[in-house]
Parts: C-alpha cells; structure tokens; sequence
C-alpha cells in the first residue's frame, strides 16, 4: 500500500497571503528550507495583507472541511500541526476538528492565539470569539501568545511590564488547561526584546535581545515557524525561542539595508540557508546572531 507518510510533515492552518510576507507564505519556505513538508490548510486567501489600505480577499471557511475529508482519506499523518489567525466561531470548530482527527501521540501541536497586540483586541475580533479561542489551548504542546494574548486567555487585566511573578503566574493558569511549553513573546524592555519561556517542571527563563528597527508585519509567523520546524527536528524549547527571536532581528536587519517598506515584512528569503540543518551555526548564547 502507498504511504505518504515517509517524509516528516507540518499541517498549516492559517490564512494565504500573496503579498506581505505573512502566514502560511512565510510557513510555507521556511518550514521547507528546515527539511520538513509544509502542507497548508488555508482559512481565507489574502491579495496582500490587511495592513495596506485595502485587499482583495476570500472566506475559506465551506471549503476547509471537504479539504480537510481528503487529507483523512489519503491517511496523513503529520508531525507538527500549528494554527495562526482565525476568524469565526465555524473556523474555531474546524481547527477544534483538525486537531481532534490528525493530532496523534507524538504530533506536536503550536498555538498562535492570534486575537490583539498592545493591551486591545484586533478590530475583526469580539470578547466572545477571543473565549472561543481558549478552547484550542487545551490541545497545544506549545502556546505562543504575546502578552496581550495571554492575559486574555488568563483573564487577566493587561499590565505592560508584568513582573516574572506575574508571567510564571499566567503561564501556571496556561499550562494547567494543556500546553507544557509556553513563550509570552515580544515583551517590551525599553531597549530590548523579551520572551518569557516557560516549561513544564523547569525554572521560567527571561530571554532578551537588543531591539532592531520598527515594527514589522509577518514577525510572529517567522517565529512561530521557526518554533514548529525546530520542534519537528528535535530543539530543545529554550534553544528554539533564541534560534527564532535571533534570525527575526537579523532578518530585520537585513529588511532595513534593502529599505523594504514596514508593510512588507521581513526579507527573510535572503537568510533562509541560515535555517537548513547543519548550515551555517547561529550564534544564540547572547539571544543574538553574528551580523
């Protein structure tokens, strides 16, 4: 009988964006580039992303559960499964779905919690749908919230500059629904970014690294790219943080030489050989990569 089992695989559910350098386009080359099959599962498809003043776009959403019966069909198996944005409750059920039906005993799965940023929840978002939104951390081996996102799903009023006590409280209340690893990323420090790594049974790890440049669409998706690949090949989590934030700066950098526009993304492609295990060593014990 024919398997298409025999090369590892990451399912992809997420929204396909043509211009922009985000979601399942940015998933998609890196995941490759680090040896693993992306298969993508898009939500809706984007012309460019919303951060231009206008897009053309299209819902998804009646065509994912068809898809998702011929993937059952052909008898896939995936060793990694992350979910990015979405946005309705029926999109909820079906990733509620995905993951019931491919997250076997050893499928690793990432949850972006992607619902707000900077203490206010996204425009295309409701205080119901964001509840919904907790239901999937119980099926998350890794949750990646920034600290907005957190505190939602903890119910927590948003403070800026949480303590680590706060932090390693919000992750205890995260990490009893389901996830035994958690990152709250892109923490501001003044001059420097943090992400706070928590692990199941470990001492949480504060780990920052110098600022570079402004705010930039598509950074979460190369994160958590770069977190599924890693984990799909065996990183240690704490490494895994540092290896992503570390290659994000330097793609940032490299954004800012080129003078890409902020609205399109990071220029990652330029850095992707960096990502092919056993290319060229990133230096993380500072949180940092040589430039």
């Amino acid at each position: 009988m024919t398997s298409h089992n025999n090369q590892k695989k990451a399912a992809i559910i997420n929204d396909f964006t043509g211009f922009g350098r985000c979601s399942i386009a940015v998933a998609l080359p890196i995941l490759s580039a680090m040896k693993i099959q992306c298969c993508p599962l898009p939500t809706a498809i984007f012309s460019n992303h919303t951060g231009f003043p206008s897009c053309a776009w299209t819902d998804y959403t009646d065509h994912m559960a068809p898809y998702m019966a011929q993937w059952e069909k052909l008898g896939l198996e995936f060793q990694a499964i992350s979910t990015g944005f979405l946005g309705s409750d029926a999109q909820i059920d079906l990733v509620k779905q995905f993951l019931t039906t491919f997250k076997g005993p050893d499928t690793i799965a990432v949850i972006d919690p992607v619902m707000g940023d900077y203490g206010s929840l996204y425009a295309t978002y409701t205080p119901a749908l964001a509840e919904r939104m907790g239901e999937l951390v119980r099926f998350a081996d890794i949750l990646t919230p920034n600290l907005t996102e957190a505190c939602i799903l903890t119910g927590r009023a948003f403070c800026p500059a949480p303590s680590e006590a706060e932090l390693t409280a919000m992750c205890d209340t995260l990490s009893d629904l389901g996830p035994g690893k958690i990152v709250i990323s892109g923490l501001e420090l003044g001059a420097e970014l943090g992400n706070f790594v928590y692990e199941r049974g470990k001492t949480p790890r504060l780990l920052t690294q110098p600022k570079v440049g402004d705010y930039r669409s598509g950074t979460g998706d190369v994160f958590s790219a770069i977190l599924t690949g890693d984990a799909v090949n065996g990183a240690a989590f704490a490494d895994s943080v540092e290896h992503a934030a570390a290659f994000v700066a330097k793609a940032i950098q490299r954004s800012i030489e080129l003078e890409i526009p902020l609205t399109d993304g990071i220029a990652f492609e330029e850095l992707l050989g960096e990502l092919v295990p056993g290319g060229p060593a990133m230096n993380s014990s500072k949180g940092a990569i040589d430039l």
